[in-house]
């Protein structure tokens, strides 16, 4: 067992990697009422394509696949697992992403016993006919009902603008057509490719013993015999470096416009501390530009073309990536002149040292703050595992930035020639 510890945060990380390529991460919180524990699967909605690692076939599944086996590894024989939660007294649930599937609970009581359901049920799978055409109707009501939602049409639009073949264009629960043609034997093909121990990891934060966890973990996959498996094969299309599309409009009912501007990601492929850096420049950037304290976002917001709704994000992936500014405007095509004015503006003068570090410290403090609170770190260690990055790598990283630096990847990153927008005007 590797111990890691923080000086900075004053954590300590217990990691081991069982003999069946299962990774077990403790993150031992003295005090702590509460506890959590999460197994997450690299297996997202982008990986459609694969090599089977017995067969050595190439296979293409359905869109969806990943998200529609999450829901259904919840119905057992037995019922649905959930109900077992709440008896114990803890919440549970699932998420997927483009790259990977997460399943969780959190509990002040019977963690031990949480803990074994939890390891169980993501390795038992069960479907049947019969369920598996009663999730594909549950889902299509999800789809549908997404569909006619704005929020979600503004993102999902934007995506289909930055992306020409990439798969992280496509709906993470896939499509009506899509999912109708999933089956049982599918889901069991995924689930034995994705689902073994290596490409998995568990985590679990609380004041626990490490090695009780440890040899709970060994205990719960002793008896499955997984035989060893070599890493998946994923198939992804080449995706060319330009936008797909540079303005997507769509009409929906809403009381005024939705903006979304986005800016694709010239560089893939980085993992490891280098995106790591990226990654932490590009939200200094994003809070210098168009934070509450920036000069562009009173003007715009003092201008009426904002309010408080309006925000930001970053997606640092390792086969795509993306920035986005988004928010309700009455004017989208002002909007979007004054922001990327401003922004070319950024790019000639730079930012200023000043800007940069009062940026700088602001994330640090946020990242402090995080540490105290299990579902934030949770994320930040299971979206951090899989591309290499480790939990307390952030505020070093961080440290070692420059102001140099910051200003190389505002006039790399935020170009016009590789901006998309979308917009959802109200229905006529």
């Amino acid at each position: 067992m590797e111990r890691h510890f923080d000086p900075i945060l004053r954590d300590e990380l217990y990691t081991e990697r069982l003999e069946n390529g299962l990774t077990v991460a403790v993150l031992v919180k003295p005090g702590f009422r509460q506890a959590t524990g999460r197994v997450a699967v690299q297996y997202g909605s982008i990986d459609s394509c694969f090599v089977d690692p017995q067969s050595g076939d190439e296979v293409q599944v359905p869109d969806g696949i990943a998200h529609f086996l999450e829901h259904k590894l919840f119905e057992g024989p037995d019922g649905n697992v959930a109900d077992r939660f709440a008896e114990l007294g803890a919440d549970v649930n699932a998420y997927t992403t483009h790259t990977h599937t997460v399943y969780y609970f959190t509990t002040t009581d019977h963690f031990a016993a949480c803990l074994d359901l939890l390891l169980n049920f993501v390795q038992e799978p069960y479907f049947t006919p019969e369920s598996v055409a009663r999730e594909q109707g549950i889902i299509e009501q999800e789809i549908r009902m997404y569909l006619d939602d704005p929020g979600w049409r503004s993102s999902a639009n934007l995506m289909e603008a930055l992306f020409v073949r990439h798969p992280v264009r496509l709906d993470i629960a896939g499509t009506v057509e899509s999912i109708r043609r999933i089956d049982q034997d599918l889901l069991y093909l995924c689930h034995r490719i994705f689902y073994h121990p290596s490409n998995m990891v568990l985590f679990v934060a609380g004041d626990l013993d490490p090695r009780a966890v440890v040899e709970q973990a060994r205990a719960a996959f002793a008896g499955r015999r997984y035989p060893a498996q070599a890493p998946i094969q994923r198939r992804l299309p080449e995706e060319p470096q330009a936008i797909a599309q540079r303005r997507r409009v769509q009409e929906l009912v809403v009381s005024q416009p939705i903006f979304r501007l986005g800016f694709k990601e010239k560089q893939v492929g980085l993992t490891g501390r280098p995106l790591l850096e990226r990654d932490l420049l590009t939200a200094i950037l994003l809070d210098v530009l168009v934070g509450k304290g920036s000069p562009l976002y009173t003007r715009l917001y003092e201008s009426g073309l904002i309010d408080q709704r309006f925000g930001f994000g970053h997606a640092p992936e390792v086969t795509f990536g993306y920035t986005y500014v988004s928010g309700p405007t009455p004017d989208p095509e002002r909007l979007e002149a004054e922001l990327l004015e401003g922004l070319a503006r950024a790019r000639e003068e730079g930012i200023q040292p000043g800007d940069f570090e009062r940026a700088r410290r602001k994330l640090v403090g946020r990242i402090l703050n995080l540490m105290n609170d299990l579902e934030g770190l949770s994320y930040l260690f299971i979206d951090g595992f899989f591309k290499g990055i480790g939990l307390f790598d952030e505020i070093p990283a961080l440290q070692s930035l420059t102001l140099d630096a910051a200003n190389q990847r505002l006039r790399e990153h935020f170009d016009a020639a590789l901006a998309a927008t979308s917009v959802i005007s109200p229905r006529p």
